[in-house]
Formats: structure tokens, C-alpha cells, sequence
């Protein structure tokens, strides 16, 4: 019985795990879609290549 829920609990967090890097996934392709929007909208819009379209 305890193998049983051994395996079940690890089941469990792997597909947790394999569920959250999706996510991680998802959310790096919309941030980095953001960042490139923006540092288009900078690029055309104040001046050409003398602006600065990061904060940092």
C-alpha cells in the first residue's frame, strides 16, 4: 500500500512540476512578445536609434 502512494504522490508532483514549467513557458513567451513590442514602439517612435528603450 505505501509503494502505491509512493508512486501516486510522485506521479502527482511531477505532473505538478511539468504543469507549472508550461506556465513558466507561456508567461516567458508573453513577456518577452511585451519587451519586444515595446522596444519597437521606443525605437519608431522618439527619434530613431538615439533613443533609449530600456530603463536600466
Amino acid at each position: 500500500m505505501i509503494p502505491l502512494l509512493l508512486v501516486l504522490l510522485l506521479a502527482l508532483v511531477l505532473f505538478g512540476a511539468g504543469f507549472a514549467l508550461k506556465a513558466l513557458w507561456w508567461i516567458a513567451v508573453v513577456v518577452l512578445a511585451v519587451w519586444l513590442l515595446g522596444f519597437v514602439v521606443r525605437s519608431t517612435a522618439a527619434g530613431g536609434a538615439r533613443s533609449r528603450w530600456y530603463r536600466w
